[in-house]
């Protein structure tokens, strides 16, 4: 357990609490470890655990598994799917033993640690369960995004508990990080067309392709259409250009389930489609509420491929099932998009930043369709004059909506301020920091990008603003400041 202080205190209203999430490169999870070949055309792997005995079989996996089995928790479901994926894509291996099932898991399984690099670019919510706790107690969920090898991104999570002074204690981590399972999405066929469109990949073949399927359809409905149409190629190795643009498309939207009884902080949401395939970065959770009551948590994330970003969108109701979409729409565009916590006049509101420069405010009656937006802020000071952005989804006021935001200023150092819009408007901004609401001090300056400080959604807790923030795209830190203090310092409008 690490419980914050109320002392460290840097200026006259930031507390930096104590608390630092530091990246731990023994949180390790399995991921299956093919090359860009077809398996049968790969080197012979497969024909030579084929020809092993059933004695060296057993003699191989039971080395093997003395090693790796108290280093994850599900790691005979874990290879009995890795599995699956090279049975797939070889055709039919015939009756296998278990023992030679398992072993060919292993031989197509790599450990990946997710925080090898870092841990930054946080974001809070409420928890769902908020059971069991003192009066004036609200315990909370923090998303990470960890950094591993080669640069690629997953998002994490940690837990804790604010009480009604402000006082926050961070729950122990679990020593375990797991994936999850892959279950693929139901797609409409008429928007499926039309995100194509989008990605101008709708083509003769394209068209010939989707005619044939049911709506909605399945992914498996349309890797047999593209196997059909290919010939004997996995969906993998597709060939043709408008069969990859649909692969691609369908692939990145799916539903991700964790076992109910793993920790929260075990579960990791790592990439699970070629569009994600270097990638899912500076998720901004925020928990919505409709105008039913129902709530629901969203977050928006950037996807990256190596080459392109593309904004996508989580939803789950328990942090356990997770479903991700695509984002559309001319303004769903770059990165740092982040949903208002309800609906304003009936409408989804969201903020954007899709011109890489400036902060926007994005209107929709789909959450996940965006097409409508108008810029509410421009580099205006010292601090932000290269560039801006929100620093999440904007925290609801009696004086209006509080929008952290970041700017790059001289030495691409990066700092934290705020503005404020009206409650009503959320396009007309009624107040704002002119100087940082957060730098990085001496200690914060150096890591893999220095002199950055980043958020990606803060929380207001009672009279307390909690603002988790990356240090130097490295670690995080926690620091609370009054909410009466960061309104009364704005300039208003």
């Amino acid at each position: 357990m690490v419980t914050s202080t109320q002392s460290d205190r840097v200026g006259p209203e930031v507390n930096r609490t104590g608390i630092e999430i530091n990246p731990d490169p023994t949180r390790v999870v399995l991921k299956p470890h093919l090359s860009s070949e077809p398996i049968l055309a790969d080197d012979g792997l497969l024909d030579r655990i084929l020809a092993m005995t059933e004695q060296d079989v057993t003699a191989a996996l039971t080395s093997a598994m003395s090693r790796f089995a108290n280093r994850h928790p599900n790691l005979v479901a874990d290879l009995e799917n890795h599995y699956r994926v090279v049975a797939k894509e070889a055709g039919t291996l015939g009756r296998l033993s278990k023992n030679r099932t398992l072993l060919i898991g292993t031989y197509y399984t790599r450990e990946f640690s997710v925080e090898a690099a870092s841990l930054t670019n946080p974001s809070i919510v409420p928890a769902p369960d908020q059971n069991g706790l003192e009066p004036g107690a609200l315990r909370f969920i923090i998303s990470l995004r960890g950094i591993g090898e080669g640069h690629v991104s997953s998002i994490e999570f940690r837990s804790g508990v604010i009480d009604h002074l402000g006082n926050i204690t961070m729950d122990a981590r679990s020593p375990y990080a797991q994936t999850g399972a892959h279950e693929p999405a139901v797609f409409d066929k008429d928007l499926f067309c039309t995100m194509l469109m989008e990605m101008n990949a709708f083509d003769d073949t394209a068209a010939s392709m989707c005619l044939p399927l049911p709506n909605p359809f399945t992914l498996e409905e349309l890797e047999d259409t593209i196997t059909a149409a290919e010939g004997k190629q996995a969906p993998r190795h597709v060939a043709l250009p408008s069969t990859k643009a649909m692969e691609w498309l369908a692939t990145s939207n799916y539903v991700l389930v964790f076992p109910p009884n793993s920790e929260l902080s075990e579960r990791v949401i790592f990439p699970g489609s070629p569009v994600e395939s270097h990638g899912l970065e500076d998720a901004r959770f925020v928990r919505f509420v409709d105008d039913d009551g129902a709530v629901t948590y969203y977050a928006t994330y950037t996807a990256y491929d190596g080459s392109h970003v593309l904004p996508q969108l989580i939803e789950t109701k328990d942090f356990v099932s997770f479903r991700m979409d695509t984002l559309s729409g001319q303004c769903a565009q770059n990165k740092g998009v982040a949903l208002f916590p309800r609906k304003i006049d009936g409408r989804f509101v969201a903020l954007s930043r899709y011109d890489t420069k400036n902060n926007y405010v994005m209107q929709s009656d789909n959450i996940r369709l965006w097409d409508q937006s108008q810029m509410i802020e421009a580099p205006q000071y010292s601090w932000n004059l290269a560039r801006i952005g929100n620093g999440g989804s904007p925290l609801e006021t009696d004086a209006g909506w509080l929008v952290i935001t970041h700017g790059v200023g001289p030495f691409r150092t990066y700092s934290l301020g705020a503005i404020l819009l009206d409650i009503d408007d959320p396009t007309k901004v009624i107040g704002r920091l002119k100087e940082p609401l957060l730098i990085a001090s001496e200690d914060e300056r150096e890591g893999y990008v220095p002199n950055v400080v980043y958020t990606c959604g803060a929380m207001i807790h009672g009279s307390h603003l909690v603002l988790p923030y990356g240090i130097s795209d490295t670690a995080c830190r926690v620091a609370t400041l009054p909410v009466d203090s960061v309104l009364g310092a704005m300039e208003r409008s």
